[in-house]
């Protein structure tokens, strides 16, 4: 059975639009390729950050609502760790 979740990232405000929308098809790919479900995908754009990031002030936010199961979030995990330009991101488990 697949649990519910949400993801929010943070990628550099230098990106172009067609860049922002790339970055988040490649989160989007990666949950529904393993098996998992994008409910909402929520753009906030961009946002001042609580602390510079890679000599930046601003970050582009995006929060993304989908069902998954642990191959999901292992490969989510890996794809924030290794993505140029993806500053931050994290995976919260939803209580229902």
């Amino acid at each position: 059975m697949m649990k519910a979740y949400e993801t929010l990232f943070i990628t550099s405000p230098l990106l172009t639009e067609e860049e922002q929308k790339a970055m988040t098809e490649k989160v989007t790919d990666v949950i529904t390729s393993k098996g998992g479900e994008v409910e909402t995908v929520d753009e906030w754009g961009k946002k001042r950050l609580a602390y510079e990031i890679n000599k930046q002030r601003e970050g582009y936010y995006t929060l993304i609502n989908f069902k998954g199961n642990n191959d999901v979030l292992d490969q989510l995990n890996h794809i924030y760790k290794i993505t140029e330009n993806l500053f931050r991101g994290i995976i919260v488990k939803l209580e229902k």
